[in-house]
């Protein structure tokens, strides 16, 4: 009689363990005889049923060592709830080309059918990504909720702040800043996370800081090289040539690549809300930037609105004093949509669900691109689901503490979905586009180029290993069904539904640049998987991590403003600016948001780092210590020029950095 040993794992997280009763079964190919060897063993059986009261198990692998000493393993890292029974196939990551057995190709038909079941789409207001057709957190598949951990952390953080805030009276006050000096108090109550803030609040008014953060704050993908003014920008080189230095003027400035612009064209005419019953207003400024000698980046024009004219001054830098600081803010306000709505949510967060939820209805769990995409979706589908149930729903926090309506917020994302291009969300692509490659001191650019090029390496060869050419891409139907889910659901209203060779000709222009709806080669597949993998971690981190840090003090990053943009010079001085910028309680109610979204959470994953181990072969096993290696080498790097700056970027950090959008 043969004999197997079985190992069935429970794995290691909060409340995994379970009282209830499992039974195993094995089977293969042929006819099941435990009087003899079973041959090669291709799925387990398991089943869960119920002894007493209802006890959910999260089930890590089941290892069966064969009578001959060979070990099958079979991953599964999954909830097992009720009276239930699942299906395991064996580790070795496979392609449905590579399926042989009619049993684990039907294995692999039945688990898609039930995901794309489970998981549906919808659409959540017109011209968005599509997402995950849930209302609630409660109708979430327990396999893609958060830990109790994360759950534990996350509300409890939530409930503290709030508390803290309520206490301190800012939650209570509906009036004005009193000082700029009283807006410190707010941050200084955060224990342990008030050096960055404190740093901020000593250099905001200055204008390095303001170009600095172009490059290196939350928003870092918006600032391009300008080498012809737009002409609703009509700065002259006698307005700026006080700020350009001698010997030189704006034409030779910008032929020469030191000129930079930031454009907010995006906000024009967008609807803007009530705080407390009082009308907010909203600006779509333009700021022109110069690169002087010493290799600073500094703004050298303002203009608040995009139509030029007598009501809608150019400000500059000679300006009195709080007539330029109150520009600067309002294009601060700006980049608070910019950031918040765009680069964050739409770039990072929304983007992603669709590539969670695509990869999970297209994908089977034995397939390479499951095995490699899976951990870097951990948690999204949830706190994109909280999200658009507390933050940005109509009521929640962006409604009630900044100065768009929701409507307005839905037109901003709408907008700003049309402008993405695949070629903006490939980092060296879009460094190229932006003319931004060899302007100093960008550690946004050189820390995500690296981070860039050790994702590629890793995904190139774990591609390489299952894919050995380039027909095996063009030929592999799920990845094909993969990638057209992804473009179908991240495409904006209007935009064709149909692949490239089949847009008329007079539509072609509306898919230039934008998502691919096929890939014909390994190079394009490799490509294609390391942008996802970098949206999900990498570029996540950069435009998530810092938003306490930089937020924290008021001036530096206003949810709103409380009076028209200035349509004169002249008039502006500091009662003007803290009756402009938010009430106490509007800045309190945004600051909790802040800290909750830039915090780290105990059981968070850092990049590179798959505890779920379902690789089983050597070479992918392999690639991932090499990619951990040189995440260590890019930490090392990082770490050494922050010991020597005055003001640390650490926001793409490997340690800093989760695998997934997970808050």
């Amino acid at each position: 009689m043969a004999v197997y040993k079985v190992t069935v794992a429970t794995g290691d997280v909060l409340e995994a363990g379970t009282k209830n009763s499992i039974s195993i079964t094995l089977e293969r190919n042929l006819t099941v005889r435990c009087e003899k060897d079973l041959g090669t063993i291709v799925l387990v059986r398991l089943h869960k049923w119920r002894l007493f009261l209802e006890d959910a198990w999260f089930c890590k692998d089941v290892r069966v060592t064969a009578p001959d000493g060979t070990l099958h393993r079979f991953p599964c890292y999954q909830w097992l709830e009720g009276i239930t029974t699942v299906e395991i196939r064996e580790g070795t990551a496979k392609k449905l080309v590579d399926d042989e057995l009619e049993i684990l190709k039907e294995h692999r038909r039945k688990e898609l059918k039930e995901r794309q079941e489970a998981f549906r789409w919808k659409n959540y207001a017109e011209g968005w990504p599509r997402c995950l057709n849930v209302d609630s957190i409660l109708e979430l598949d327990t396999n893609i909720k958060f830990s109790c951990v994360r759950a534990t952390n996350f509300t409890g953080m939530l409930i503290f702040q709030g508390a803290t805030h309520l206490l301190s009276g800012f939650l209570l006050r509906r009036t004005s800043w009193k000082s700029l000096d009283e807006m410190r108090s707010i941050f200084s109550r955060t224990q342990g996370r008030e050096i960055v803030p404190e740093y901020v609040a000593q250099h905001w008014q200055e204008d390095d800081f303001f170009g600095y953060q172009f490059l290196n704050g939350n928003n870092p993908i918006v600032i391009q090289r300008c080498q012809k003014l737009p002409a609703k920008f009509p700065v002259t080189s006698e307005m700026v040539a006080g700020s350009l230095g001698d010997g030189t003027n704006l034409e030779k400035e910008m032929r020469e690549g030191r000129i930079f612009l930031v454009d907010y064209e995006v906000l024009e005419d967008i609807p803007a809300g009530t705080i407390h019953g009082r009308q907010q207003y909203l600006a779509a400024p333009l700021c022109l930037l110069h690169q002087g000698k010493d290799k600073l980046l500094r703004p050298i024009a303002i203009q608040l609105s995009q139509t030029p004219g007598d009501t809608n001054p150019i400000f500059l830098p000679s300006d009195a004093e709080w007539d330029w600081l109150l520009a600067k803010t309002w294009v601060r306000n700006a980049d608070f949509y910019s950031h918040q709505l765009l680069t964050h949510l739409l770039r990072t967060h929304l983007l992603g669900e669709v590539f969670a939820i695509a990869t999970l209805r297209q994908l089977p769990s034995g397939h390479p691109l499951f095995k490699l995409l899976l951990p870097h979706f951990h948690f999204t589908l949830h706190i994109n689901t909280l999200a658009r149930t507390v933050l940005i729903n109509p009521g929640g926090a962006i409604d009630r503490a900044s100065g768009v309506t929701y409507e307005g917020l839905l037109l901003v994302v709408q907008r700003g979905l049309e402008k993405v291009t695949y070629r903006s969300l490939c980092l060296p692509e879009d460094i190229g586009h932006r003319g931004v490659t060899d302007v100093p001191n960008y550690h946004y650019r050189d820390d995500g180029l690296r981070l860039w090029e050790a994702i590629e390496r890793f995904v190139a060869g774990v591609v390489a290993f299952y894919y050995k050419e380039d027909a095996m891409v063009s030929g592999d139907v799920e990845l094909q069904a993969w990638v057209m889910d992804i473009f179908t659901n991240a495409s904006w209203e209007g935009l064709p539904q149909v692949a490239p060779g089949e847009v008329p000709v007079h539509l072609l222009s509306l898919l230039e640049g934008c998502i691919p709806s096929s890939l014909k080669t390994v190079v394009d597949l490799t490509k294609f998987v390391t942008m996802v993998m970098f949206t999900c971690s990498t570029q996540h981190a950069s435009v998530n991590n810092g938003q306490y840090d930089l937020g924290a003090f008021l001036p530096n990053a206003p949810s709103s403003m409380r009076h028209r943009p200035p349509t004169t010079k002249g008039k502006a001085s500091l009662q003007d600016f803290l009756d402009t910028v938010p009430e106490v309680d509007t800045t309190a109610n945004i600051l909790v948001v802040l800290i909750l979204l830039s915090s780290r959470l105990k059981d968070m994953r850092l990049l590179g780092h798959y505890p779920e181990e379902r690789f089983t072969e050597m070479e992918p096993r392999r690639l991932i210590r090499i990619f951990q290696g040189k995440l260590e080498e890019i930490r090392d790097l990082i770490e050494a020029r922050n010991h020597q700056a005055k003001l640390r970027y650490n926001y793409m950090n490997p340690l800093e950095t989760e695998n997934s959008i997970s808050i």
